[in-house]
């Protein structure tokens, strides 16, 4: 099977600047099992490979490592290749805390995959304090997006520390159609597994919006030509980058995001956006920008359906968002970037990647290739922030339960920051993934996250 021209455009875009990682990622973090010993690599590698059955692919590799001129890449398959072979073990440096872990991930996540390899690798890490494990994952944005992605992490774990052998497996609810609720909105007397199913296939924040072509189209060249002219506004997030990053996380209880949204008025969404506006708010303070009134910030929207959640690939369109930066009242801002983003929704405004590729899609993979630049270009937006839902509920591998999961999305040429938000088990997680050399003040965008959200809290309450 041929890559679509939407999957190709993330080796394209790979291709075009060394910088660029088109990898995302996630971190999921356990305790240790009931016994107290850790899996073992060997029970690890077993597991995942009884799993992944239902998806080939991920035991496949690319027919050639660079689009053609007049070719897309094949998924092929190749003998000599093994599952238990893209996952290794990795032991985190002394105490094992916070900074340990995030340097660790940034190295990580700093190199590419290999494309004569299937294209995605994990890594049992070990040393945490507390005896804590991880299972850290990356996988070429050619091969998932962020919602299958989300999907596929979950058939790997169980929905309780000791399954049965006829106990229904989180593989088995995906093939039946979830209600499209708000992330992390699963809530009801449905039970663990029906709240994980609808979860699951619930998308990104209620956005599921499959358009119709010719409507995207439009939306596409208007936001293309009145953002070409009147471009993302000029930041020190946007410029050259190198290819080495640097990872912060925030936590926050799913509750404290569900008071904002149910008495501010707004979403979920809104309240993750205007997060990331107090931490830019607050870095760009620092950085001595008071000028910067606004960034305009690319937010995926899922196109697939609830029966699509374990199709690989892309289903995914665009949001091109405005948030006010400058506003010093963080609930003001609060309101002005909520009523932003449904003026958006009304408008019928998602556009973006999707739609500019497959209109370039009857065309040469050469011409195709500009296309996926003109998509992506720093032109159009200052940062991406992404907001995947993952379960309601705690999941356990081979018996240990997971605590965390720690998001990445990656950033593009000219991109300095990219912000991934998950929603597990009642928290909220934001993964913040930079350029090191850009910006060694992460920790003031994670400060500023944090204390918007305690200023939104403080206003609901």
């Amino acid at each position: 099977m041929h890559l679509t021209p939407l999957d190709a455009a993330f080796l394209e875009l790979e291709e075009a600047d060394d910088s660029a990682h088109m990898h995302i990622g996630w971190a999921m973090i356990f305790d240790p099992p009931p016994g107290g010993e850790r899996p073992s690599l060997e029970e690890l590698r077993r597991r995942t490979k009884e799993r992944l059955g239902p998806l080939p692919r991920f035991c496949r590799r690319l027919s050639t490592p660079r689009v053609g001129a007049l070719s897309l890449p094949e998924w092929i398959a190749d003998e000599e290749i093994d599952v238990e072979d893209q996952m290794r073990r990795a032991t985190l440096p002394a105490p094992g805390g916070e900074e340990e872990l995030m340097e660790w991930l940034g190295d990580f996540f700093s190199h590419r995959l290999d494309r004569s390899r299937p294209l995605w690798e994990t890594t049992l890490l070990e040393g945490l304090e507390g005896g804590r494990w991880g299972l850290v994952t990356k996988a070429h944005h050619c091969l998932i997006d962020g919602l299958s992605g989300a999907a596929i992490v979950t058939i790997l774990l169980d929905p309780e520390p000791e399954p049965g052998e006829d106990s229904a497996t989180i593989a088995d609810l995906l093939g039946v159609d979830g209600g499209a609720g708000e992330a992390g909105d699963g809530e009801g007397d449905r039970g663990t597994l029906g709240r994980l199913r609808d979860a699951v296939g619930g998308g990104i924040d209620a956005a599921r919006h499959p358009r119709r072509l010719i409507s995207q189209s439009r939306s596409v060249f208007e936001t293309l030509v009145r953002d070409e002219i009147v471009g993302a506004p000029r930041t020190s997030l946007n410029g050259e980058i190198g290819g080495s990053r640097r990872l912060a996380a925030v936590d926050v209880p799913l509750d404290d995001l569900k008071r904002v949204k149910r008495e501010l008025g707004g979403t979920v969404n809104d309240v993750v956006l205007a997060a990331t506006a107090g931490g830019l708010h607050r870095l760009f303070q620092h950085r001595g920008e008071e000028a910067v009134d606004k960034v305009r910030a690319m937010v995926p929207v899922s196109v697939r359906a609830a029966s699509e959640s374990l199709a690989l690939g892309n289903r995914v369109s665009s949001l091109f968002v405005e948030l006010v930066i400058s506003e010093p009242d963080p609930v003001l801002r609060y309101h002005k970037i909520a009523a932003a983003a449904e003026e958006l929704k009304k408008a019928d405004a998602a556009a973006g990647a999707e739609a500019v590729i497959r209109l370039a899609g009857v065309a040469p993979p050469v011409i195709q290739s500009v296309a996926a630049r003109l998509a992506f270009t720093p032109r159009l937006f200052n940062l991406t922030i992404t907001n995947v839902p993952a379960s309601p509920v705690t999941l356990y591998s081979l018996g240990a339960p997971m605590l965390r999961v720690v998001p990445l999305v990656p950033i593009f040429s000219g991109h300095a920051v990219g912000v991934a938000v998950v929603s597990y088990d009642g928290t909220v997680t934001f993964g913040l993934n930079a350029d090191r050399d850009t910006v060694p003040d992460l920790d003031v965008m994670r400060g500023g996250i944090e204390e918007t959200l305690a200023d939104l809290s403080r206003a609901a309450a």
